[in-house]
């Protein structure tokens, strides 16, 4: 063997690696380039958020007020985009397929990120994986209302006229797998009751039915629900949260009138699709959650009995996984169909 030749050829080859290598590592370094200095002008053009739900409701109204509120320190109009279908499911698969380049943002809530996974077996987009959070705007107890020709003024009269007329009593929702329905769904387990499900395509739907009399009740939010309660057009017995809300402080919640460990509501956050480069999840969570933190804006919030939170990013993230895995025990619990 010629050592030379050997010690040659193998140093050839070392330097045609380092090479490669150095022309692998470019390609890397001018994307992170690409990618800050993209982050650093953003936002160069007008953003949407979109409501995977129908008009009207307090998903709606929430992105709204966000919406407002953050166009001002990004410099650029926000867009309020629509997209109902499938209990929110349409909307939340066009944003998670949407470029990962910040101006595409979708209002989650607790129905997209954590019911739905956990009954659709073909699910299109992983609230996880194709989705990075970028902040829990709020959570939101719903509110127990009653069309008023019921003879029922608390959460026990409704226990008790449900189990005096098993199956006749009926409930609106806006629709299978929503947040309303699983918070009724919750209330049947733990009270045994049966009542009725009447699904509708949305809140404004079920509403004109609910007001009218044609259903008997509704677990839903309270910023759509409180200016027909107001108005006599509706009977609020109780919210779902853990606590008394600060626009309604004389209702009771569902467990202190008796329903142990009843807790259910919904919850808004934003999230953009995942791949988005982090500068600029930092700057959508920094102008939201200074939005969110806005004397202003909690004084609206509380007005409409939500509760403003205002997260970081990893706090959203641990929080959607907290909630898949307790959505997950209630529905195989309660044996109620969610799909």
């Amino acid at each position: 063997m010629n050592i030379k030749s050997e010690v040659g050829s193998r140093k050839s080859e070392g330097k045609a690696l380092k090479q490669l290598s150095y022309f692998s590592f470019f390609p890397f370094l001018f994307s992170l380039g690409m990618a800050g200095a993209h982050a650093q002008s953003y936002p160069t053009k007008p953003i949407r958020i979109i409501v995977p739900l129908a008009p009207g409701g307090g998903n709606d109204t929430i992105a709204r007020l966000i919406g407002q509120k953050i166009q001002g320190p990004l410099g650029q109009s926000i867009v309020i985009e629509n997209r109902p279908g499938a209990g929110g499911l349409v909307g939340a698969d066009v944003a998670a397929k949407s470029p990962a380049d910040g101006y595409t943002l979708l209002l989650g809530n607790f129905a997209q990120m954590a019911i739905i996974p956990n009954v659709q077996p073909k699910m299109p987009y992983s609230p996880t994986r194709d989705f990075a959070p970028v902040s829990l705007i709020a959570s939101a107890p719903l509110l127990v209302v009653v069309h008023p020709s019921m003879p029922v003024n608390s959460v026990k009269q409704l226990i008790a006229l449900a189990r005096s007329q098993p199956g006749k009593l009926n409930y609106a929702s806006n629709g299978v797998g929503s947040t309303t329905h699983y918070a009724t769904e919750l209330f049947k387990m733990l009270t045994k009751t049966r009542m009725e499900h009447v699904p509708y395509k949305g809140l404004s739907l079920a509403m004109i039915d609910l007001v009218s009399g044609r259903v008997d009740l509704m677990f839903s939010s309270a910023v759509a629900m409180l200016p027909h309660v107001k108005e006599g057009k509706l009977r609020a017995i109780a919210m779902t949260g853990a606590k008394r809300s600060q626009a309604i402080q004389d209702v009771p919640t569902v467990a202190e009138a008796g329903v142990k460990d009843y807790e259910a509501g919904s919850w808004y956050g934003i999230l953009v699709p995942a791949g988005t480069p982090r500068p600029i999840v930092d700057r959508l969570n920094k102008e939201i959650v200074a939005t969110v933190k806005s004397k202003d804006l909690q004084d609206k919030l509380n007005e409409e009995a939500v509760i403003p939170i205002g997260s970081t990013p990893e706090e959203f993230s641990k929080h959607i996984e907290k909630e898949l895995a307790r959505a997950a025990r209630v529905i195989k619990e309660s044996g109620a169909k969610f799909d």
